[in-house]
C-alpha cells in the first residue's frame, strides 16, 4: 500500500511522453544581465561556474561551517550547521535542476550562497540584530547577503565584493517566496518574480530543514519517535521505511530510510507539481517566468497542507523546546553586550571595520561585524571583552 497516496500525484519521475514533451526554460549564461564591473571573458568555465567559484573560496562561505543551524557546535559534531545545511541543498537543488531542465550552474550558485549573510546563533541571531538595528534600517539576511557579495567581502584589489552576476545576486535578495518587494532595491525590479532557478532554490531550501531538523532532532533526544507519530507525513514515511526493511533492522537504520522517504516524496511532489504548474500557466520563456506574478515551483496542494503541518508541529516541539530556548536567550544576551561595547568602544573594532563609520554609521558597522562572527568567535570575543 502506498502510504502517500494522499500526497503523491506520482510515485516516481518518470519521463514525459507524448503531448507532455520536456519543457526547457532555463536560464542561459549568455543571457546574463552581467556584472557591476567589467572583466574578461573565462574561456575554460560560463558565467554561474565562475560565480560558484568565487562563492566558494570567499571567507562568508567558509565561515558557515560555524554558524548555527538549529543546533550549535557545543552541542554535538553530527548535527546540522548552516555550511553542511548549504551544501546539501546545492546538491538536492543540482538534481531537480536536471529533472526540470533547468540551468544546473545557476542553481547550484544560488544554494550556495543563500545563507551567506546569516549571523550566528541561528534566527534567534538574526532577531535580536534587527532589534538592535530598529532605528537603522532594521536586519534581515537576504539583504545582510547582498551587502556581504557586493561590499564587504574583499577579494579584488579593483572593486569591493565578489563581483557576482545580476542573477545571482538577484536570487539573494529575492530568496523566499514571500520577500519584501518594497525592500528590493530598483536596480532588481521589484516588480519581476524571481528565475525559475531561484524559486527551486527557495524551495527546496524549505524541505532539506524539515527533513533534517527531524534527524537532528530525534538524534539530539528532544524529539522522540513516539511523539514524531502526530504528524502525518512522518507516520507515511515511517511505515514505508519498516515495510521496505528487513525485521531486525536497527532503529537508526530505520530513522535514515524514512527521512531519506520523506525527502523523495517531497521533491518528487515538488517536480511533478512544477511541470504541471509551467504547462497549465502556459509558461515557456524566461521573460514569462519573471512576469508571472506567482510563485510556479511549489508543491501540490494536498503535500504543501502536509508540510505546514510538520513545519508547525517542528516548532512547537524543537524550535521552541526548553534547551533550544536556554541557548539561544543566552546566544541573543551575549549579542546584545557585544554591540552595546563596539558601540561604546569604536576603537575596538578592527581596523578595517572602524574605517567604515564615516560612511555607514557605528551601528551598521558593529552589526556588519557581529553577523560576520562564527558561533564560537562571537562566544570567545564576548568571554575576553565583557567576562
Amino acid at each position: 500500500m502506498n502510504h502517500f497516496a494522499d500526497f503523491l500525484e506520482e510515485r516516481h519521475d518518470r519521463p514525459f511522453v507524448g503531448r507532455l514533451s520536456p519543457i526547457r526554460i532555463g536560464f542561459r549564461d549568455g543571457n546574463s544581465r552581467g556584472r557591476v564591473h567589467g572583466h574578461d571573458a573565462d574561456p575554460e568555465r560560463g558565467e554561474f561556474a565562475r560565480d560558484r567559484d568565487r562563492i566558494v573560496h570567499s571567507r562568508a562561505f567558509r565561515r558557515l561551517q560555524h554558524k548555527t543551524q538549529v543546533f550549535t557546535w557545543d552541542q554535538g559534531d553530527h548535527f546540522r550547521n548552516r555550511l553542511t545545511h548549504t551544501i546539501e541543498v546545492a546538491q538536492l537543488a543540482r538534481s531537480a535542476a536536471r529533472r526540470l531542465h533547468l540551468n544546473e550552474d545557476l542553481v547550484e550558485c544560488v544554494a550556495l550562497v543563500h545563507d551567506v549573510g546569516h549571523p550566528p546563533f541561528g534566527h534567534q541571531g538574526e532577531t535580536m540584530l534587527d532589534e538592535l538595528l530598529a532605528e537603522h534600517g532594521g536586519f534581515e539576511h537576504n539583504r545582510q547577503g547582498l551587502r556581504i557579495v557586493e561590499e564587504l567581502e574583499v577579494r579584488y584589489p579593483e572593486f569591493p565584493g565578489l563581483n557576482l552576476s545580476y542573477e545571482v545576486r538577484e536570487s539573494i535578495i529575492k530568496h523566499s517566496a514571500h520577500y519584501d518587494r518594497s525592500r528590493v532595491p530598483d536596480r532588481f525590479h521589484p516588480e519581476e518574480s524571481p528565475l525559475l532557478e531561484a524559486q527551486l532554490v527557495d524551495e527546496l531550501d524549505s524541505v532539506v530543514y524539515d527533513c533534517h531538523d527531524v534527524d537532528d532532532g530525534l538524534r539530539s533526544g528532544f524529539l522522540t519517535l513516539d511523539a514524531l507519530q502526530e504528524v502525518s507525513l512522518w507516520r507515511g514515511a515511517w511505515q514505508e521505511a519498516i515495510d521496505a526493511s528487513p525485521r531486525s533492522t536497527p532503529e537508526r537504520l530505520l530513522v535514515d530510510r524514512a527521512v531519506r522517504r520523506l525527502m523523495d516524496s517531497l521533491v518528487n511532489n515538488l517536480v511533478t507539481n512544477t511541470r504541471a504548474s509551467l504547462m497549465a500557466r502556459g509558461l515557456t520563456t524566461v521573460n514569462g517566468i519573471r512576469a508571472c506574478p506567482d510563485q510556479v515551483v511549489g508543491l501540490g496542494a494536498q503535500m504543501r497542507d502536509a508540510k505546514e503541518g510538520l513545519e508547525a508541529w517542528l516548532f512547537a516541539n524543537l524550535y521552541r523546546h526548553y534547551q533550544v530556548n536556554r541557548t539561544f536567550h543566552r546566544a541573543k544576551a551575549m549579542l546584545a553586550d557585544l554591540f552595546r561595547f563596539y558601540i561604546q568602544h569604536e576603537d575596538a573594532l578592527p581596523p578595517e571595520f572602524a574605517a567604515r563609520i564615516p560612511v555607514a554609521g557605528a551601528q551598521r558597522v558593529v552589526v556588519d561585524y557581529l553577523s560576520g562572527m562564527t558561533d564560537r568567535y562571537a562566544v570567545e570575543e564576548y568571554r575576553k571583552l565583557i567576562g
